[in-house]
C-alpha cells in the first residue's frame, strides 16, 4: 500500500499542479480577452448598425422633401400666371370682380400649402444681386443706381429653408460703359504716342 501512495503522492506533485495552474489561468486569461474584443466589435457593430439607419431614414427624409420641392416648383409659373390674371379685377365688371374673389380665396389657399411645406417667395427689387437667388434676364445700363441693383422681378423668387426652389427672374442695374481716352484715339494715333 504503501507503494501507491506514494506514487499517488507522486502524481499529485505541488510544482506539476502550480504549473498546471498557472497554465489554467493564462487560458483563462486569454479566453476573457477574446470574450472582450468579441464584446467590443459587437458594440461597434451595433453603433455602426444605428448610424446606418440614421443616415437612411435622413436621406429618405431629404429625398422626399426634394421630391416634393420639385413638384411644388412646377406648379409656380401657373400660380404666378393666376396672380397676374387676378391683379387685372379693378377693370373688371362687377360680376367678373365676384368670380375674381373666389379665384383669390383658392390663390390663397394654394399660397397656404406652400407656406405649409415651408416654401416661402422672396422680394428682390432694390437688392443686390446674387446668383444663388436670382437670375438676370435683363440688364439696365443707368448712373442712377449702382451695379448689381436690382431694378425689376419679372417673376418672383421662391425657396425653402435651405435651398432655392425657383430663382427670381430680375433686371439688373449696370453701369454705362465709358469711352476712355485710349480707345477713342485712331490706330495710327496710338503709335504715335
Amino acid at each position: 500500500m504503501s507503494e501507491t501512495t506514494s506514487k499517488e503522492h507522486l502524481d499529485q506533485d505541488p510544482l506539476k499542479e502550480n504549473i498546471d495552474l498557472q497554465a489554467s489561468d493564462v487560458e483563462m486569461q486569454k479566453l476573457k480577452e477574446e470574450i472582450e474584443e468579441h464584446k467590443q466589435k459587437y458594440i461597434r457593430s451595433l453603433a455602426e448598425l444605428e448610424n446606418t439607419r440614421k443616415r437612411m431614414q435622413k436621406e429618405r427624409q431629404e429625398m422626399t422633401k426634394f421630391a416634393v420641392e420639385n413638384v411644388i416648383s412646377d406648379f409656380l409659373s401657373p400660380l404666378d400666371n393666376f396672380e397676374k390674371a387676378l391683379g387685372f379685377t379693378s377693370q373688371m365688371s362687377d360680376e367678373t370682380r365676384n368670380w375674381a374673389m373666389g379665384f383669390k380665396m383658392i390663390l390663397t389657399q394654394l399660397q397656404d400649402i406652400l407656406t405649409e411645406h415651408g416654401i416661402h417667395s422672396f422680394e428682390s427689387v432694390g437688392k443686390e444681386f446674387n446668383p444663388h437667388l436670382h437670375e438676370a434676364v435683363s440688364v439696365e445700363e443707368t448712373e442712377e443706381y449702382k451695379d448689381g441693383y436690382i431694378l425689376e422681378e419679372f417673376a418672383k423668387g421662391y425657396k425653402s429653408s435651405d435651398r432655392t426652389i425657383r430663382p427670381a427672374r430680375v433686371k439688373v442695374a449696370k453701369p454705362p460703359k465709358k469711352e476712355s481716352d485710349e480707345t477713342s484715339l485712331e490706330p495710327k494715333d496710338l503709335e504715335n504716342k
